[in-house]
């Protein structure tokens, strides 16, 4: 059996080869067709001892303190109290809710208004072309 180097990418390749894993034992659970109930198990057990080996390497390498993200580790070994939003693990008593305001909005003048950059006299006569179109 070759030795796996230590190192963060090799880290984030054990991760990906047990997120690979859980995926293969998820389908064989619930699509896998076999000619017996022994069979499936054992199709189980196998897939089960493979990604043990891998889950003990990788403590091993999170042991000797390779720095890995933790957004890299697979779903399965994820503590229960993060959520996964956009890639990044929020934990979810950190995020306050926004409080709602329902403010009037006001209508705040343009400092180009009267000028050639003013879009409202476009926007107007772009309705009025349309509506003269339309009818």
């Amino acid at each position: 059996m070759p030795i796996i180097p230590s190192g963060k990418y090799q880290l984030r390749t054990l991760h990906e080869e047990i997120s690979l894993l859980d995926r293969k034992l998820a389908h064989e659970q619930n699509f896998g067709t076999f000619a017996s109930e022994d069979d499936k198990t054992t199709a189980i057990d196998k897939l089960n001892s493979k990604r043990s080996l891998l889950i003990r390497k990788a403590q091993q390498m999170i042991d000797e303190g390779i720095e890995f993200n933790a957004v890299e580790r697979p779903k399965s070994l994820r503590p229960e109290e993060t959520v996964e939003e956009e890639g990044t693990p929020i934990h979810a008593e950190a995020v306050p809710e926004p409080p709602v305001i329902a403010a009037a909005q006001e209508e705040i003048p343009s400092p180009y208004a009267g000028t050639a950059l003013d879009y409202k006299f476009g926007i107007e006569a772009y309705s009025k072309r349309s509506k003269s179109k339309a009818s």
